[in-house]
């Protein structure tokens, strides 16, 4: 007689099916962009390297800049150290970076070329700088990517005897060029002397100028990250993110840090600026209160067309806290979260924030993928999906509204000149959403006008 009594099956722990996050270079390789005059530099095979630029380059839709020790068979075996040496040569002689930022992949990791031998012995050009960080892709995501190429640069160039500045650091965590604008925006109205870490904000947004500049304007100085060790406060926007290389440059240099969300909604908005008013001994300018203002009548106006709605989001473990905490300020309620990143960090988080507005219903899980949240989503529908643009494939199997925020973004344009950060970035978050929602609204009563003709 067949056993008919239902089961629990094992949970997958080896197999990820369409994951919701990439891998430790990509993360990197962006945080390396976001320095200037710096060349990002992969330590393993050709293909590795151009994945990544790929990548970056589809969803920034701009020119992800890095080279490569291009491993043949030969470095499989004997090690990557000759390639290396070759390569930081070509790079200053062909390129003239003033850094080399270098990270590792999957093969060298694995052979175990060891970097901070292999860079003592280089020939490096007088006043030229060569950094690294081991970045496993078997290990974490880009998130911790770019967490460790922060601490690469910390951990070389970072003075500990720096004499105080009274600056403010700001650690943006993993976002677009338009969030860090709009970061420093708000802090230029606070009238605050800071040092953005990294500052990809006229590195991978820059403006058209009739000629290839292989090195844009912006970027956060070598100068800059060195004077980091006499930062008065550093401010580590995004829990997960940028705690790492904040507690590295407070081991290091002794400097301070207060670890916030990002800055996504109104009242993570609020303790970014409160933090900064606080620090400065600055009062906050009319011109913000009137955004602020701005804001919550947008809120209140358009509240009827997504108040009570169940979301789901998807994407990096930062953005979908701020997503979601944003969401619960709006009336929305999260059905689930959930990240590629490793970090039950997230998890804990995530039940935090869902507690304090009593939301008990919402599946928050790290380390999993957007195949598992398909699932959940046919076994208990929700109203909106918020994701990057891997997620638009469940939205339409399932017929969901759908919302495209985070990273990655390869199927848009612009929105890496658009925040989500500040008021200004929740103004665009409630018209995308709001918007999105209105279009299935509109749709849906086209289709009962079209059956009543019928």
């Amino acid at each position: 007689m067949l056993d008919m009594t239902p089961k629990k099956l094992a949970a997958r722990k080896a197999l990820r099916i369409n994951p919701a996050k990439t891998c430790q270079p990509v993360g990197a390789m962006y945080a390396a962009l976001g320095v200037h005059r710096c060349m990002p530099h992969s330590h393993g095979s050709q293909g590795c390297c151009s994945y990544h630029r790929t990548f970056l380059a589809r969803h920034f839709k701009e020119p992800a800049i890095a080279t490569t020790s291009s491993f043949s068979e030969g470095a499989c075996v004997f090690g990557g150290g000759s390639n290396l040496k070759k390569a930081v040569k070509n790079i200053f002689d062909i390129y003239n970076p003033d850094i080399i930022a270098v990270h590792t992949t999957c093969l060298s990791e694995t052979i175990g070329d060891d970097l901070n031998t292999l860079i003592q012995q280089l020939d490096i050009p007088a006043g030229k700088i060569v950094v690294h960080t081991n970045t496993p892709s078997y290990v974490g995501s880009h998130i911790n990517g770019f967490a460790n190429m922060m601490s690469g640069f910390i951990k070389y160039l970072s003075e500990k005897n720096a004499i105080p500045n009274g600056k403010i650091g700001i650690f943006p965590g993993f976002v677009n060029p338009g969030d860090m604008h709009e970061l420093k925006r708000i802090a230029k109205l606070l009238g605050v002397k800071y040092i953005m870490f990294p500052d990809t904000d006229g590195t991978m947004n820059s403006a058209l100028t009739g000629h290839y500049e292989m090195y844009p304007k912006g970027g956060t100085t070598i100068q800059e990250i060195r004077e980091l060790g006499g930062a008065q406060h550093v401010l580590a926007l995004g829990e997960i993110t940028s705690c790492t290389p904040a507690m590295d440059l407070k081991r290091k240099c002794g400097v301070d840090f207060t670890a916030l969300p990002l800055p996504i909604g109104v009242e993570a908005t609020d303790r970014y600026i409160m933090a900064l008013s606080h620090l400065s001994r600055r009062e906050v300018p009319a011109e913000i209160e009137e955004e602020r203002g701005q804001l919550l009548d947008i809120m209140i106006d358009s509240h009827a067309y997504y108040g009570d709605k169940r979301v789901s989001i998807a994407g990096d473990p930062d953005t979908v806290l701020g997503l979601a905490a944003f969401c619960l300020e709006l009336g929305m309620k999260p059905r689930y979260m959930i990240t590629g990143t490793p970090d039950e960090k997230f998890s804990k988080k995530a039940k935090e924030l869902l507690l304090k507005y009593g939301v008990t219903d919402c599946i928050a899980k790290a380390n999993t993928d957007l195949f598992e949240l398909h699932q959940l989503m046919k076994n208990k529908p929700v109203d909106l999906l918020i994701g990057g643009t891997h997620c638009k494939y469940i939205a339409r199997a399932e017929d969901v509204p759908f919302v495209r925020a985070g990273f990655p973004i390869l199927d848009r344009y612009v929105h890496p000149y658009m925040p989500l950060v500040g008021y200004r970035g929740a103004m665009r978050l409630i018209e995308l959403i709001c918007n999105t929602l209105l279009d299935r609204q509109d749709r849906d009563a086209a289709d009962k006008d079209f059956e009543l003709v019928m």
